[in-house]
């Protein structure tokens, strides 16, 4: 599975994400990609990138110039990234309301910026960015991604400022170059394509930073109302780590927020901030695959079949409907259990089944022996990460737990096709199971056990059936 990893060890804003993903791009799509950028608003912006060094390790770093003047940090900009922390990178400036990432929230970039621009009285509505990001020239889906990342950080200032989100404006100026940042992370990962994208827990910084109301704690509001449900630390580092910007556009697109997990690296990209630290002020992206060494197709010897319902003498060339040579990567779930000593059976069985019809991918028990040699069950629920918080709920809503363990588990899993076969005693259906040079059938348990009652015959006779007139379509 192409994965995405982003480490976020130094906060996350939307032009260092946008540095990371640019790196990762072949050379051949690099030229493109900021041709296609730099004509979202021609004759206002311009989007250039820049080779850049932190603590010895080289990325990028992305540069807006605004009406022909590069926006920069300056000494009144508050610690960070200077994207700036807001500077830079999300340069909105939501009323006065520290809006939002940008620009700043910062009282002194907010009053710098509006002295080099003339025109910087001028704020655009929540509504008109939507309206300003649907007349761009990007394919229907990043417009789709820009929109939903703003809305979620036109509900974050709401929430945060008691305002509604109606009466958000941002900075007119600040406004086109975050739509830049989100519109063109938005854009990079189209052109990647990953299958998953995984985030680290997310360094947000500590300490206070200056705004148009005074100091504000660190992470602002806006970006700690973002950043809920999602691990998020504090540390040495004095200042803003994580925009507002660069906090919507993780929570939009990450599918979990992890420890790197095991993962095949082909690529890492590292995409630059302004401001420096005693630790590379950068954000890491790893392009690669989630599993580890292939398993090797197994061999059939001569004169020793594969064992149970595998089929014989099926190969690419002969049946290539039933056969697949390419190395499946790891799909990541989660293993979630609990013990319980003081249910009654029938309650148990209620919980077991209530959690298989919501969906999870396994339920099973397990008899134990708890403290004081009591006896107990383990329960143990298989569901995908994004479901965690689904099957948690409904796990201490309908058992008697207090608590749920929570495991990263990894599986390999063959894929999966169904067919109809006539036998003597009706239509069964095939699952056919392929992968890793791996082919094997085995008949659906409710046909055959249906077939068998029908035809009152021993449940084996029609299974065997089965197996054999599938074997006789090959």
């Amino acid at each position: 599975m192409k994965t995405l990893y982003l480490e976020c060890n130094m906060g996350a804003s939307g032009d260092m994400l946008m540095g990371a993903l640019y790196e990762l791009l072949p050379d051949s799509g690099k030229d493109a990609f900021i041709k296609n950028m730099n004509s979202l608003f021609p004759n206002q912006l311009m989007l250039s990138t820049s080779p850049c060094e932190k603590c010895g390790i080289f990325g990028t770093k992305i540069n807006v110039v605004i009406l022909g003047q590069q926006e920069c940090p300056t000494a009144d900009a508050p610690q960070g990234h200077a994207d700036g922390l807001h500077q830079q990178h999300d340069k909105e400036h939501a009323d006065g309301l520290h809006q939002q990432h940008g620009k700043g929230h910062a009282d002194g970039l907010h009053q710098q910026h509006d002295k080099g621009h003339p025109h910087s009285h001028l704020h655009a509505s929540y509504p008109q960015i939507l309206e300003q990001i649907s007349h761009l020239p990007v394919s229907a889906s990043v417009k789709e991604h820009a929109r939903a990342v703003y809305t979620l950080i036109g509900n974050a200032e709401s929430t945060a400022h008691h305002v509604d989100i109606s009466q958000i404006h941002f900075h007119e100026v600040g406004t086109l170059d975050a739509i830049m940042d989100v519109v063109g992370c938005c854009l990079l990962l189209e052109l990647l394509g990953p299958e998953q994208i995984i985030a680290s827990p997310i360094h947000v910084g500590s300490g206070s930073v200056r705004c148009a109301h005074g100091n504000l704690p660190v992470p602002a509001p806006a970006t700690a109302e973002i950043l809920k449900d999602v691990p998020i630390y504090g540390g040495s580092v004095d200042g803003e780590l994580c925009t507002p910007t660069g906090a919507a556009l993780l929570k939009h697109f990450a599918s979990q927020f992890t420890p790197m997990p095991p993962m095949s690296v082909e690529q890492t990209g590292y995409g630059m901030g302004s401001k420096d630290f005693d630790t590379a002020n950068c954000l890491r992206a790893f392009w690669g695959n989630l599993s580890v060494l292939p398993v090797p197709a197994p061999r059939q010897l001569p004169g020793h079949p594969f064992p149970g319902d595998m089929i014989p003498n099926v190969s690419k060339e002969t049946h290539p409907d039933y056969y697949t040579e390419q190395f499946h990567s790891l799909d990541q779930i989660l293993e979630l259990s609990c013990n319980l000593d003081d249910m009654t059976p029938e309650t148990i069985s209620y919980a077991t089944n209530l959690l298989r019809d919501a969906g999870a991918l396994d339920v099973y028990t397990t008899p134990i022996n708890m403290k004081k040699d009591r006896p107990g069950i383990l329960l143990t629920v298989l569901c995908n990460v994004s479901e965690e918080s689904r099957f948690s709920r409904l796990i201490l809503t309908h058992t008697a737990t207090r608590g749920i363990r929570i495991q990263p588990c990894y599986r390999r899993t063959l894929d999966a096709q169904f067919r109809k076969i006539s036998t003597v005693y009706g239509e069964i259906t095939i699952k056919i199971s392929t992968g890793y040079g791996i082919t094997k059938c085995k008949p659906e348990y409710e046909d055959v056990a249906a077939a068998a009652r029908q035809c009152k015959v021993p449940f084996q006779t029609v299974y065997a059936a089965a197996v054999a007139a599938f074997h006789k379509t090959l």
